[in-house]
């Protein structure tokens, strides 16, 4: 059996998700599904009160993988479209408390799911944090792009989005995208004791909460996925943004 490119560890009721794809945690569909197939079980875990996601190594995630993405045939293109959008509706909705554990760099897809979650702990040490799509040609899926208005005040996701530059973790706590620094070795710890605060809180209040908050970004997602109105499930990545993509790798992501 293929080792998954995500696991997860259960103790004291907190569910950790690790993303495990070496060397930067990038998303293919593997990577997608795996992810999808752990936050099954922690929904259907009645003994987990909380879940804190996190990257394995020293980066949380750096986004798409662009030496595989950009070049899948048409349908997998589609699948990928589809199943981003299925996930991150799903991330943002969770029943449950979830706290990114941000330990790196935290780009484009990163970025996303990292500010899907409901509290975000990052490290203080020196990484990228971001949305790089605009360099690299590649849109964004209705649920990201929904995401990203809902959660980034409007002339951030503007700066964010059509500039496309990194932040470091101090700008990104003083823009709102984390809620709290620690050292490197304490991220992950740190995420784990607000798991814990957020565990003690009433589990179908907080559900319910949680869809009071979110509930009209969460309608407009849960349309686009009924319906397949997704204008990306034509063709997402065209040739322009292989070709970017290509540049972008050779110039080391810069």
């Amino acid at each position: 059996m293929e080792d998954r490119t995500a696991r997860l560890e259960v103790s004291e009721g907190i569910a950790t998700l690790f993303l495990d794809k070496p060397p930067v945690n990038a998303f293919d569909l593997k990577l997608v599904r795996d992810a999808e197939a752990c936050l099954q079980e922690v929904e259907k875990d009645p003994a987990v009160r909380a879940a804190v996601i996190t990257g394995e190594g020293k980066c949380f995630s750096a986004g798409l993988d662009l030496k595989t993405v950009p070049y899948y045939s048409p349908e997998e293109q589609r699948r990928m479209v589809e199943d981003l959008n299925r996930t991150v509706a799903w991330l943002y909705g969770f029943p449950l408390p979830t706290v990114a554990a941000v330990n790196g760099h935290a780009i484009a897809g990163g970025f996303i799911l990292a500010i899907a979650c409901d509290y975000r702990v990052g490290t203080s040490s020196s990484c990228k944090i971001g949305v790089t799509e605009s360099r690299v040609g590649i849109p964004f899926p209705v649920s990201t792009m929904e995401v990203l208005r809902a959660e980034l005040a409007p002339a951030e996701a503007r700066r964010m989005t059509l500039g496309g530059r990194n932040m470091g973790p101090e700008q990104a706590m003083d823009n709102g995208v984390l809620d709290e620094l620690a050292p490197a070795g304490r991220v992950l710890e740190r995420a784990k004791e607000v798991a814990l605060e957020f565990a003690e809180l009433p589990r179908e209040g907080y559900a319910k909460i949680k869809h009071q908050l979110r509930g009209e970004t969460l309608a407009r997602m849960e349309e686009a996925l009924r319906a397949g109105s997704d204008p990306l499930l034509e063709m997402w990545v065209a040739e322009e943004g292989r070709a970017a993509s290509a540049e972008h790798l050779e110039r080391g992501g810069e």
